[in-house]
């Protein structure tokens, strides 16, 4: 994946969510964050384990209640009004616009025609992203993936093309004897970014929201604590090993998110 806190078009640098039953929502994800030996997350606040803000769970106020119930990435691209305007024109729609008082365009959350919710932000300069994170080698709670699972995901995939400003890279995918393409979206670097992916094969039943991947220190203790704080594992991977890979859980009010070994 690109890099993090990158100052590109592309790059995704956090996310967030506004949710009902926060508190409960907050000890979810502190408990489900913060296992292993050194955590990469903190239970307090949810920033990662040099104190940076990466994701944000917010309360469900009336302001935010027309928001979907989805992590929501934080995507940089180069232009956010013209992005906005992609978005519309491609059958995409704006939740929110925000402009300063001479009416530039300061971000936006958007939907894409699946439904799928995520923000837009210009790039941001490189003397604002953490310098901590690009001198550390330390394993540290951060966004370590993005994808999306859709139906159409080839018009998913032009969609973001023009709207975010990635480009692509095919992936050779077999189901059922068919062959076809999934997607690996590149930033203006050339770096993976994202994935986009059709609903089939070893995809097939994941939910067309943008799933954020997070990185905790013991995946498989992390796993039993989402049932034990009223989530559930929708779906585990584990390797030849019999160790766990990557898990897509579902939280108590039903929003998704992966999780991966740190």
């Amino acid at each position: 994946m690109s890099e993090p806190f990158a100052p590109r078009v592309g790059v995704v640098l956090s996310a967030d969510i506004a949710v009902p039953e926060h508190e409960h929502e907050m000890r979810f994800y502190a408990r489900v964050l913060s296992t292993g030996e050194h955590p990469l997350w903190r239970a307090a606040d949810l920033l990662n384990n040099l104190g940076m803000p990466i994701i944000g769970l917010g309360a469900r106020s009336a302001e935010y209640a027309h928001l979907p119930l989805q992590w929501m990435p934080h995507i940089q691209v180069a232009n956010v009004s013209a992005s906005v305007q992609r978005a519309l024109d491609l059958g995409g729609s704006a939740l929110m616009h925000a402009k300063d008082d001479a009416g530039t365009s300061q971000w936006a959350v958007l939907l894409d025609p699946n439904g799928a919710a995520f923000g837009i932000i210009p790039v941001v300069p490189a003397e604002a992203t953490p310098q901590a994170a690009h001198e550390t080698a330390a394993p540290m709670g951060r966004i370590a993936w993005l994808d999306l699972t859709v139906p159409d995901a080839v018009a998913t995939r032009d969609f973001y093309q023009q709207v975010v400003g990635w480009s692509v890279q095919n992936v050779a995918m077999e189901d059922a004897g068919e062959h076809y393409a999934d997607y690996i979206m590149l930033d203006d670097n050339g770096t993976p970014a994202a994935g986009v992916c059709h609903a089939r094969g070893g995809n097939l039943g994941l939910p067309p929201v943008w799933m954020i991947y997070l990185p905790v220190g013991d995946l498989a203790e992390s796993l039993r604590r989402v049932s034990e704080e009223g989530g559930r594992v929708v779906k585990a991977v584990q390797g030849d090993d019999g160790s766990y890979v990557y898990a897509a859980v579902e939280d108590p009010v039903g929003v998704y998110v992966a999780l991966m070994p740190g």
